[in-house]
């Protein structure tokens, strides 16, 4: 009976990502611990992607040419079916780590649910990037680059988790999710996103045979690095990472993503 009990849906982790990381329906039933949830998060940063990538899609199949309208719809779709949740995490990082001279301080302020000059700064920049880059990507058709950052940045997140402590002594909503990840639950989720990857990288212009067949998994590897250098000034601040943390870093991950496909990847597509 107890293994009955503690047994868990075949599908609860990605029933649970997609209710966790999004606002969409999602039928079935969940997961009861959230870090079954991690080596799904690639999927799901795939679906964001796609969504966004269709919205900015249907700007541009109404009205051609229209790049910087197909950019405003493709962020705004992104952060509506996300409900804003990363951009958050975001805006409570930058108060904290701008007003906060100490950890108890910096912590202090990143709970706070009010957003200060620096976390309204910093979402403003953000945002601008994400618009920016979408804009040229749209341009040049490269819209594989937008489900390819939601599917890095979220990986980026479980191996975040995985490799650094939980920051908040007594807990906090995000330390389940931390102090439940395993290497296993890592692997899965790189595995998953080289697989799809691997398909973005098929369906981009050229093919297998084209230069995103590289640039992809290389995409891969460098956001995984400057996360990794996150986390360790997020510890070298606060003693580790917490769940604002982990949604600033999935932020700066994606726009660095999109950035990068709009500067140097739209070259060879």
């Amino acid at each position: 009976m107890p293994e009955a009990a503690n047994r868990q849906p075949f599908l609860g982790g990605l029933v649970l990502a997609i209710r966790f990381l999004t606002q969409l329906p999602c039928p079935g039933r969940e997961s009861t611990r959230i870090a079954d949830s991690q080596p799904w998060f690639p999927l799901v940063g795939l679906l964001v992607g796609l969504l966004a990538a269709a919205a900015g899609g249907l700007v541009c199949r109404g009205a051609p040419g229209w790049s910087q309208g197909a950019a405003l719809a493709a962020v705004a779709v992104s952060a509506w079916v996300t409900r804003g949740f990363h951009l958050d995490g975001l805006s409570d990082c930058a108060d904290g780590f701008g007003g906060g001279f100490t950890r108890e301080r910096t912590l202090e302020i990143m709970k706070d649910p009010r957003v200060g000059a620096f976390g309204v700064i910093v979402l403003v920049i953000v945002l601008l990037a994400k618009w920016v880059a979408c804009a040229r990507l749209f341009g040049h058709g490269a819209w594989v680059w937008l489900p390819v950052a939601g599917t890095v940045s979220r990986t980026c997140q479980v191996t975040l988790a995985w490799r650094f402590p939980y920051a908040r002594p007594g807990g906090g909503t995000g330390g389940a999710f931390v102090n439940g990840a395993t290497w296993r639950n890592a692997a899965t989720a790189i595995a998953a996103a080289l697989a799809l990857l691997g398909l973005l990288a098929f369906a981009a212009p050229g093919g297998l045979r084209g230069p995103a067949a590289w640039q992809f998994p290389g995409v891969l590897i460098a956001a995984g690095l400057g996360a990794h250098l996150l986390g360790l000034w997020f510890r070298r601040r606060v003693g580790g990472i917490t769940g604002d943390l982990l949604g600033a870093a999935n932020e700066c991950v994606e726009t660095a993503v999109l950035l990068a496909g709009a500067g140097w990847g739209v070259r060879g597509l």
